[in-house]
């Protein structure tokens, strides 16, 4: 059904929230988070909107880890 399992996609989300956890620690404020998750989107926007011809699907996959992970690191600042 899908090229990339959901356990393998998963295990990519939580590599990358490990590496910024441990490279920036948590985030300073819920404002901080959100603009973080934001910037992320707004990346994977950029790359959505280009010609199909010249879209990077590993670019967007890049930015959609990055938008999950920092979910995630949201999620967990917040307890």
């Amino acid at each position: 059904m899908y090229k990339t399992t959901i356990r393998q996609a998963a295990c990519e989300v939580a590599e990358e929230l490990h590496l910024a956890t441990e490279n920036y620690g948590p985030f300073a404020s819920p404002h901080e988070g959100y603009a973080i998750i934001k910037e992320e989107v707004d990346e994977l926007w950029d790359e959505v909107k280009r010609r199909p011809e010249v879209r990077d699907n590993a670019r967007m996959r890049a930015e959609a880890r990055q938008i999950a992970a920092m979910a995630i690191r949201f999620m967990l600042d917040l307890t």
